[in-house]
């Protein structure tokens, strides 16, 4: 239930808080007051999109915050989305908006994300606007209302069938892009045979190209290289070389370690370093020997160098890549080749699932059907209620035939996501006259009775305590408007309802009467609420009775209405 809601800052709101209660809540105001900024406020709380236009010209941020005693089901959900919830099961949702069009949402003070709060917003309130009479209008939204009201009968069969449908769709699109890119795919495997074999003629190894650079790099330099490994040579080999006193210094160490063991270290050292040096001469010597450097020798390791850059400006940045790029195209081959087998794959699991589908879907229509006979049943009396006495209402479901569907009992019939069915509401208003589809037919006020009759029925299935409904009363008046007014205030027995009107029938069975206005001055405009008085409400019916100058006659008038409403929610 939604027990305060406040706004700040928010479109020609500077500051509003409003205290609900449990029934019904009637919000009246001239037009333009701004009854609808207070629901486009409520529906942030609930997951609205924001939008820098909210902030009130001239603040930087607009508030919006509201208090709610939650049920079970919503509590779950805050459970779920990790809100913490005294026992005293309150939450307080805030949102907060910058004149950037930045918005911070709260829970419990806890911040939370806007997908978040659009997965708890469905629990809190649900709001029934003209938008849904304009949906009346729109035969292919007359399943959801038909679905919403079979839910707890629907629910098992619609989920399995959800699921192969989403599957038969997935592989009907894998299927039928196989077929389309077959063209596509015979091109794709001669590049790619092209490719592979390009790669596979170079003969590449693992690291050459890094191996090739280092070769590369001796060979440009080989003169400086030999000049200094003979320099290195000549240093260390030869008469008054190296070497040479090396092996004079160890001989006169020989001679007297005898007589200083100290100089036994020294000596291991010495001879260490002349043996290693000789190691090193060798080395340089033999090297010397190898290095017969031929210009053909360069040539050719340029030469495979630049095929290697070539391959790596189409194939990778390295022969590592290169090679591994081959390998994935040689997979990417090696299933095309398989093609026509995953064709015949593809084919047999659509079969398949077709099969499973059109069970399903079967089973889905023959209890969509049980419901749709009772939600009629329903709907007639309650249209019987709401002075359509002599009405009738009728849902048609039916099937279409497809050349391309799926077969279902022997005829290939058309499937979406929602099954095999297609819904209409179907009306006949008046005695003798067919029954025929309610969009081609209805008049505005009668629109709006069977609007107000479906949400009178799923408002008993709906587990959601705050019910919204926005002038779902347009186009109706006299007795039909006094009908309308005891149905929501029957309504209003069972959940907590805010109702903005234009009728005074309505505003008349309110629990709690709130008057919305606008004030003006030279500098600003406001929009304000207020809770009315018992005589307050007498002149707010006055008023919506007689326009803008209010007599004392209809404010006796107002004064009746209001002592019926009463009688009437007391007998109700």
């Amino acid at each position: 239930m939604l027990v305060e809601l406040s706004i700040r800052n928010f479109a020609i709101i500077k500051s509003v808080t409003v205290s609900f209660q449990r029934g019904l809540n009637i919000l009246t105001g001239e037009t333009g007051a701004g009854k609808s900024i207070i629901i486009d406020a409520l529906g942030l709380l609930l997951g609205g999109r924001a939008s820098a236009d909210f902030v009130r010209y001239g603040e930087t941020r607009a508030e919006v915050e509201g208090l709610f005693e939650l049920l079970h089901p919503a509590l779950a959900v805050c459970e779920s989305v990790g809100v913490q919830v005294e026992q005293d099961g309150m939450l307080v949702v805030r949102r907060d908006i910058s004149n950037q069009g930045k918005s911070i949402i709260r829970l419990n003070g806890q911040l939370v994300t806007l997908a978040m709060l659009r997965e708890l917003g469905p629990w809190l309130v649900t709001v029934h606007g003209q938008h849904d009479t304009h949906m009346l209008m729109q035969s292919d939204k007359h399943i959801n209302w038909l679905d919403a009201y079979g839910e707890s009968a629907l629910g098992a069969a619609k989920a399995e069938y959800t699921k192969l449908y989403t599957a038969f769709r997935k592989t009907k699109q894998d299927l039928e892009r196989m077929a389309r890119n077959e063209r596509e795919l015979v091109q794709r495997i001669d590049l790619l045979e092209y490719q592979l074999n390009e790669i596979e003629s170079a003969q590449l190894s693992p690291g050459e190209d890094d191996k090739l650079q280092q070769q590369r790099k001796k060979w440009m330099n080989i003169e400086k290289v030999y000049s200094s490994m003979q320099d290195a040579y000549r240093s260390l080999y030869g008469d008054q070389k190296g070497m040479d006193w090396l092996g004079h210094a160890m001989g006169e160490l020989e001679r007297v370690v005898g007589y200083d063991e100290q100089l036994g270290p020294i000596l291991e050292s010495v001879q260490s370093a002349y043996y290693q040096i000789e190691d090193v001469v060798h080395q340089l010597r033999h090297l010397s020997y190898q290095m017969d450097f031929e210009p053909a020798q360069l040539a050719e390791v340029e030469s495979r160098l630049d095929q290697i850059q070539s391959l790596k400006r189409k194939y990778g940045k390295s022969v590592d890549d290169i090679l591994e790029y081959a390998a994935t195209i040689q997979d990417e081959l090696d299933d095309m080749h398989h093609y026509k087998d995953r064709l015949g794959q593809v084919q047999a699991r659509l079969t398949e699932l077709a099969a499973d589908l059109a069970v399903e879907a079967l089973e889905l229509s023959v209890i969509r059907q049980e419901c749709a006979q009772k939600l009629a049943v329903e709907i007639e009396q309650q249209l019987k209620e709401l002075h359509m006495e002599r009405a009738r209402f009728a849902i048609d479901v039916r099937q279409t035939p497809d050349e391309d569907g799926v077969e279902i009992e022997g005829i290939k019939r058309q499937v979406d996501a929602n099954g095999m069915d297609q819904i209409e509401f179907l009306i006949s208003p008046n005695p003798g006259e067919p029954l025929r589809p309610l969009a081609k037919i209805a008049s505005g006020g009668e629109l709006s009775r069977v609007m107000l009759a479906i949400k009178a029925i799923l408002a008993g299935t709906d587990q959601v305590e705050t019910l919204i409904f926005d002038e779902v009363d347009t186009g109706v008046s006299g007795r039909a408007a006094q009908a309308i007014a005891e149905k929501l205030a029957r309504v209003a027995g069972q959940r907590q309802v805010l109702c903005i009107t234009h009728l005074p029938q309505v505003a008349s069975m309110a629990d709690a009467h709130f008057l919305i206005r606008k004030e003006m001055s030279d500098h600003e405009t406001m929009t304000l609420v207020t809770r009315l008085s018992d005589d307050e409400r007498v002149i707010e019916l006055a008023r919506m009775l007689s326009g803008a100058e209010v007599t004392t006659k209809t404010e006796e008038h107002a004064r009746e209405m209001i002592e019926l409403g009463r009688e009437r929610k007391t007998a109700t």
